[in-house]
C-alpha cells in the first residue's frame, strides 16, 4: 500500500517541501556536468595559436600597389605604425568573399586600402572595408615591385584558406574544416599552403596553379589533408607564392 504522505509533484501545484532539496541536487549535479563536459571538449581542441583579427589595432588604412598573382595582394609603399612599408598584404572581403572585382581595375596601380588585419604569424591579410572606402586608386605612380625566384620544392604541408587560418576562425580537422575550407576558396579567399618545415624563413605560402592562375579545382580535393606537393615558389615582397603542379600530389610515406 502507497504512502499517502509521501511527496507527490504535480505540475500545476507548488513543488512539494520534501522534494525541493533533491530538486537543487540534481540542478547543480546537471549544470556541472554541462561544463564539465564544455571543458573537456575545449582542452580537447588543438591550440588555435596566435591567429586572429587584430581589432586591438583599430582600422588599418595604407598605400601601396594592387598585384595579382592571381589572388589581390597589396605591395604596401606608405604604411604606419603596425604596417610598415614592405609588407604585402594578401585582400580578402566580408564573409567568405574575394575583392577581386575591385582589384582587377587596379592591377599594377597606386591604391588606397583600408581595413581589418588578420594576423598568424608571418601571414598578414586584410579584410577589406565595403567600396571605395576599402580600396581605391591614389594619385602617384606605382613604384616597379621585383619577384625573387626561390627554385623548386616538393613541399609537405596541407592547403586551407587562408582567411580562416590567419584568425577568422580556430584551425580544425576533418570534414566540417574541409568544407569550410572549401566554401572560402569558392567565394575567391586566397588559398595557402602550411608547409611542415619553413620555406625561406616562412611555413605559409599563397598556393596557385602552375602557371600562376588560380588554384585548380582538382586541388580541392586534397584541401584539410596532409599532402606533399610539388611546384616552383618565388617571393613577392615578404609573402611567398607557391604555383603548385596538381599532378604532383602525393601522400607522405
Amino acid at each position: 500500500m502507497s504512502n499517502r504522505n509521501s511527496p507527490f509533484f504535480v505540475g500545476y501545484l507548488p513543488l512539494p517541501a520534501g522534494l525541493r532539496q533533491w530538486l537543487l541536487v540534481v540542478c547543480v549535479l546537471f549544470i556541472g556536468g554541462l561544463a564539465g563536459v564544455g571543458l573537456t571538449m575545449g582542452v580537447a581542441q588543438d591550440d588555435p595559436g596566435p591567429g586572429a583579427f587584430r581589432f586591438d589595432y583599430g582600422r588599418q588604412t595604407v598605400t601601396g600597389v594592387i598585384e595579382l598573382t592571381p589572388y589581390p595582394l597589396v605591395r604596401v609603399t606608405e604604411g604606419n605604425d603596425r604596417i610598415m612599408p614592405g609588407t604585402t598584404l594578401m585582400l580578402s572581403g566580408q564573409g567568405k568573399s574575394s575583392v577581386d572585382q575591385r582589384a582587377v581595375p587596379l592591377e599594377g596601380q597606386l591604391s588606397q586600402v583600408s581595413g581589418v588585419v588578420l594576423q598568424r604569424g608571418t601571414l598578414n591579410m586584410l579584410q577589406l572595408r565595403g567600396g571605395a572606402n576599402g580600396l581605391s586608386a591614389v594619385e602617384g605612380v606605382a613604384p616597379e615591385q621585383s619577384t625573387e625566384p626561390l627554385g623548386r620544392w616538393r613541399l609537405a604541408g596541407e592547403i586551407c584558406d587562408g582567411k580562416c587560418l590567419a584568425g577568422a576562425m580556430r584551425p580544425g580537422t576533418g570534414l566540417a574544416h574541409k568544407a569550410c575550407a572549401n566554401l572560402c576558396l569558392i567565394g575567391g579567399v586566397p588559398p595557402v599552403f602550411v608547409s611542415s618545415q619553413p620555406v625561406d624563413g616562412s611555413e605559409f605560402l599563397l598556393i596557385t596553379g602552375p602557371d600562376g592562375s588560380a588554384l585548380p579545382k582538382s586541388l580541392y580535393d586534397h584541401v584539410g589533408a596532409y599532402i606533399t606537393i610539388e611546384g616552383d615558389v618565388e617571393r613577392r615582397g615578404d609573402v611567398l607564392v607557391f604555383r603548385a603542379d596538381p599532378e604532383s600530389v602525393g601522400v607522405p610515406g
